[in-house]
């Protein structure tokens, strides 16, 4: 998917920022508990600057995602508090990260599906200590710190294959798949609350991207 899809994109969001009503967007502006974006896009990319980042962490982007990072910018205004930004840091090329926690180096290994995750955590979960199986304090605790350090690897793992796209607050994020079966398509991370990590459908980058435009351009002209 190439530029054509993105042509115009970048005014249009510009111009929500003029909108009599674009502070009633949400994540545009500095409330609801976090820092708006007030529809500022970061400048697009070089084709040599995306080329090196896929190159350090062993992807390569989907290509509605890559068409954007060219044409539109590298982050900056987008659904909930806008979009992770990929720039150019001393330790290489990084997505920003809202709290969500993209895990670069795994970035080059597939998502689990969904099937992946819900066994892996319910075999986790079945392996926690209980204090009642240990005759003293320091054994359980020993027990109890190991089982937090495989949570721990267990949590990279969930991330693996997944860049985080935005923060939809509450703890909720909203990520792009890289690697895998699954590349291309948008997930709905719900851990916070109990809920599940799983995609939204059949829908990519594109598809997520625009439909927040559309949305967010009749929210602003409602009641003219």
């Amino acid at each position: 998917m190439g530029a054509m899809i993105w042509s115009g994109v970048r005014e249009r969001v510009e111009a929500l920022a003029r909108a009599d009503k674009a502070r009633e967007v949400f994540g545009a502006w500095d409330k609801h508990g976090g820092t708006g974006h007030h529809f500022r896009l970061a400048d697009p990319l070089s084709e040599a600057g995306v080329a090196a980042a896929e190159a350090q962490w062993g992807v390569s982007l989907p290509a509605d995602y890559r068409a954007f990072l060219l044409e539109v910018g590298a982050g900056g205004a987008g659904p909930f508090y806008g979009l992770t930004t990929l720039s150019r840091t001393d330790a290489g090329w990084l997505w920003s990260d809202p709290g969500g926690g993209t895990v670069h180096e795994r970035l080059r290994f597939p998502c689990p599906d969904v099937e992946e995750r819900v066994l892996a955590q319910a075999e986790h979960e079945r392996k926690e200590p209980l204090e009642s199986d240990f005759e003293g304090e320091a054994a359980f605790d020993a027990a109890y710190r190991a089982w937090l350090e495989e949570d721990e690897k267990l949590s990279d793992w969930l991330l693996s294959g997944a860049v985080c796209l935005s923060r939809e607050g509450c703890g909720y994020f909203d990520w792009l798949v890289v690697s895998g079966p699954q590349r291309g398509q948008v997930w709905l991370d719900e851990r916070a609350g109990d809920g599940r990590f799983s995609p939204f459908g059949q829908v990519g980058f594109a598809d997520w991207y625009l439909d927040w435009v559309e949305k967010t351009e009749a929210l602003v002209r409602r009641g003219r």
